[in-house]
Parts: C-alpha cells; structure tokens; sequence
C-alpha cells in the first residue's frame, strides 16, 4: 500500500498547499484530465471546511491529508480536530430556498465529485474515493 500525507496547520493560507500535493498524486498515479479537477476540487473543499469549520481557523490545530491507494483506486482522507458534524443535516444547496445562500456547498461537491465518500468519526474525518 502507498501512501502520501501532508499536515497543514488551520490558517487560510494553508489553502494554497493543496494544489502542489494534488499534482504530485497526478504523478505519481498517472491520474489523467478527467480525475484531476475532480480530485483538487474535492480536496480543496474538505481542507477548507476542515479549517473552517472543523478546527473553526485555530491556528494552533492541524488538517491531516493521508493518501493511500488499494487494488484500482485511491483514497484521501482529510481529518481535523474540531468536534465533528453530522453531514446529513447540510442544507441542500440546489434546493430552490437555498440557491441564493452564501456557502454551504463543499459536503455536495464533495459528495457528486468523488466515486465515493464517507463521513467517520463523527465527521472529523471525510474519506474520498477516486477510481484509477
């Protein structure tokens, strides 16, 4: 089994970190233009609510990004500190009462961009999964 990590600490900029790391999973498992977005969209999305709203921008927590490939695909997994939600109470974002809403739309992009995900402990930590 191969694995990839990165620990960011909870600061906006850390955002930018995420970009690099993806293209380095493009190298190193030959993900073609047809995953790649799917993949950095995914991933900038759960870094992004694992700062915000998981850590809630404590500079003195961490976002741990593990990659780990098994059989035909990949799994990423990005985990913070904070206390956990509960992903099925996210307002859908395409429902008519929230299409002007600001925000709120990472747990559904993540959800229609990866062959799989899944929420464990307690939403601390979303797992993606992207075939190869």
């Amino acid at each position: 089994m191969n694995a990839l990590t990165l620990r960011l600490p909870s600061h906006p900029n850390s955002i930018s970190e995420v970009e690099p790391f993806v293209k380095k999973i493009a190298l190193k498992y030959s993900i073609g233009q047809d995953k790649y977005p799917n993949i950095l969209i995914s991933l900038t999305e759960a870094v992004n609510n694992a700062i915000n709203h998981g850590n809630k921008n404590d500079q003195t927590k961490f976002v741990n990004i593990d990659l780990t490939q098994s059989q035909s695909k990949i799994c990423i997994k990005v985990e913070d500190e904070g206390c956990g939600f509960n992903p099925e109470t996210v307002p859908d974002p395409t429902a008519p009462e929230n299409l002007g809403c600001c925000g709120g739309r990472g747990v559904f992009l993540i959800k229609e961009l990866s062959d799989d995900v899944r929420y464990v402990r307690n939403g601390c930590v979303v797992e993606m999964f992207f075939k190869l």
